[in-house]
């Protein structure tokens, strides 16, 4: 035995394990995932009660909260997931206890991830002949991603007034 002392464990001093959060740290974020009868980029118009079967069958807890529509990255879960007037309203939160999660609100926070959009199948369309346009009547929604370009001009976040809790805003497409 030589005089150089051990590197392992102190048995007198066991480590301790590492409980749980009881909350993980979040962020809390809102929006306006997509907007009813509002044509996107992609010539999609969303009509209202798309979303009633998706919301019905799923719930919020079955609709991932990713970001750039990579089913690798998730970042967050959906705590409120509603269609209104409007269009379809979503609340969820932010996992900041995790890498990707961090890395979305400190993007948040820097203003450059802005934008919402949606991951979806069309169970229900028709294609307008004339113009090309696409009615979108009963959708399956997978997924709300934070992206950075956003198909929907009006899908977009605010300026986070702090890191700990970014917003999103809903920019009206119609005049008042």
């Amino acid at each position: 035995m030589s005089g150089v002392p051990s590197a392992g464990p102190d048995p007198a001093h066991p480590p301790t394990p590492h409980a749980p959060a009881a909350h993980p740290p979040t962020a809390v974020v809102s929006g306006y995932a997509s907007l009813f009868g509002s044509l996107d980029d992609a010539g999609d118009l969303v009509m209202r009660g798309a979303f009633h079967r998706s919301l019905r069958e799923r719930g919020p807890a079955g609709i991932r909260f990713l970001g750039q529509h990579d089913p690798a990255r998730p970042i967050g879960v959906f705590e409120e997931m509603r269609e209104d007037r409007t269009g379809l309203f979503v609340k969820g939160r932010l996992l900041t206890g995790t890498a990707t999660g961090r890395e979305a609100a400190v993007l948040i926070a820097a203003g450059a991830l802005d934008g919402l959009s949606i991951g979806f199948r069309a169970r229900s369309a028709r294609r307008d002949a004339h113009t090309g346009i696409r009615r979108l009547h009963d959708i399956d929604l997978w997924e709300v991603s934070l992206v950075t370009f956003p198909l929907h001009p009006g899908a977009r976040l605010a300026a986070p007034a702090s890191l700990a809790q970014p917003t999103l805003k809903h920019r009206s497409l119609c005049p008042s």
